[in-house]
């Protein structure tokens, strides 16, 4: 303060009091700025424990992962995606490919399966493809996956399965679509297989009818308990995805439920548990999202031995 001696009393206390104001702020500047690292330490430290560990766990060799196919792994229902192929090659009438397109307006429309529609669906396919060849429908299979299902892939959810892949894990496709038209998929995205509804053949010709009902709701996860317990997997350690409130059995039977693309019911039954959310149908991330940053009815129980034995019967 001695050289300010020059100054009269009055501009020497104005001065002392900026140089105190100055002292003052930058002092409050510095344990701010202490404040503010501390505080953000504390957050990154908060942060990573509420982190969940990695998943897909690599190496876990109890783990696999299962993924409807319609509006979650493609956008609408492949059994109508089918349909148009069939009426390509002249399967059936315009009158059922009306039918076929009414379905599929109304599931990319609603978003959702409707149970008449799907069964409307169902019983027309087995009609139409009575009397034919597996064989013949397999090959077909393939090129109407190209026509009409591969540029429908939704990318987030195939990433979210090679996520899995990378880990060394095995992926499912689990539908109520028919079978040989899931594998066909599930082969062509380079999946481990899939569990879908088996249409009846003898002496590899379809009857026109199905082993057991469609794998549906409750179904699926009857279907996808039986291949735990064949794979010897642990159902805790696994994960499903789904868009549909009918697979609340399925999703609830693994430790790892995601909604993907989720419709307003399932929407409302993941976000009551915590479940992890996704939707890529607008490119938005849902109020819940916990996706790892690496992925950037009962009616048909046995569904899958019946696979594998209709499977077997083919060859």
């Amino acid at each position: 303060m001695a050289a300010l001696g020059w100054l009269t009393p009055r501009r020497r206390s104005a001065t002392a009091r900026s140089v105190l104001a100055g002292e003052a702020s930058a002092e409050a500047a510095r344990k701010s700025e202490q404040e503010l690292q501390e505080s953000y330490e504390q957050d990154q430290a908060k942060a990573k424990d509420a982190e969940e560990p990695p998943f897909p766990v690599e190496g876990d060799d109890k783990a696999a992962a299962f993924f409807d196919l319609d509006n979650t792994v493609m956008q609408g229902a492949a059994i109508f995606h089918f349909g148009r192929g069939l009426y390509k090659r002249k399967f059936f009438q315009r009158r059922e490919l009306t039918r076929f397109a009414w379905q599929q307006a109304w599931f990319r429309l609603a978003g959702v399966e409707d149970p008449e529609h799907m069964q409307d669906a169902r019983d027309s396919a087995l009609s139409i493809v009575k009397g034919h060849r597996v064989s013949e429908l397999m090959s077909i299979g393939e090129e109407i996956y190209d026509e009409y299902m591969a540029e429908r892939i939704w990318p987030g959810t195939r990433a979210l399965a090679q996520a899995h892949l990378d880990a060394g894990q095995k992926v499912w496709l689990v539908t109520a679509a028919p079978v040989e038209i899931a594998t066909v998929i599930a082969r062509r995205l380079g999946l481990t297989g899939a569990l879908g509804t088996v249409a009846e053949s003898v002496d590899g010709i379809y009857t026109g009818k199905l082993v057991g009902e469609p794998l549906h709701g409750p179904a699926k996860a009857e279907a996808v308990r039986a291949l735990a317990a064949a794979e010897d997997l642990d159902l805790a350690r696994c994960a499903a995805y789904s868009d549909s409130h009918n697979d609340i059995p399925m999703l609830s039977l693994v430790g790892h439920p995601y909604a993907i693309n989720p419709d307003s019911k399932l929407r409302k039954h993941a976000r009551e548990r915590d479940w992890r959310l996704r939707d890529y149908r607008t490119g938005r991330k849902a109020a819940k999202v916990g996706i790892p940053a690496a992925a950037g009815v009962g009616a048909l129980a046995g569904g899958t031995a019946a696979a594998i034995a209709v499977h077997r019967r083919r060859r």
